[in-house]
């Protein structure tokens, strides 16, 4: 009896957040930036959350960080999770925090504080999903 894993949540790309997936895809974090203040965001959005500007653009980022805060999943939220895991937020080089989870480390070492740089994971055929590795 072989039992079918089911799929992970898929998040559904939008004309606002495609080049944010588009970039994922070629393995690469691109975060929007605005040309009035100069200032990243994350996550997608039509107007800077910083100045209310509209003049936005992708850029690619580092993809280094911080782990600011996490927890670790003990029980998955279906089969398709292997537990355990670690939820992360990651506050970026550039500024922006975004969540994420922790991979390639068992969940004991991982640390407030501690230095990540962000994968790709393949969620789906169309989505790789970013992810952080310690460093």
């Amino acid at each position: 009896m072989n039992a079918e894993i089911p799929s992970r949540v898929q998040p559904t790309p939008n004309a606002v957040s495609a080049p944010y997936w588009e970039a994922c895809a070629r393995g690469e974090l691109s975060l929007q930036h605005c040309n009035g203040c100069q200032q990243f965001q994350f996550y997608p959005r039509t107007i800077c959350s910083h100045c209310g500007g509209t003049d936005l653009a992708w850029q690619v980022v580092s993809g280094s960080g911080r782990v600011k805060s996490f927890t670790v999943v003990r029980r998955g939220i279906s089969k398709a999770y292997a537990a355990p895991y670690v939820v992360a937020l990651i506050e970026l080089k550039e500024g922006p925090s975004m969540m994420s989870t922790i991979v390639g480390s068992e969940p004991e070492v991982v640390a407030i504080g501690a230095s990540v740089q962000v994968g790709f994971e393949a969620w789906s055929e169309d989505i790789q999903m970013p992810v952080f590795s310690l460093t």
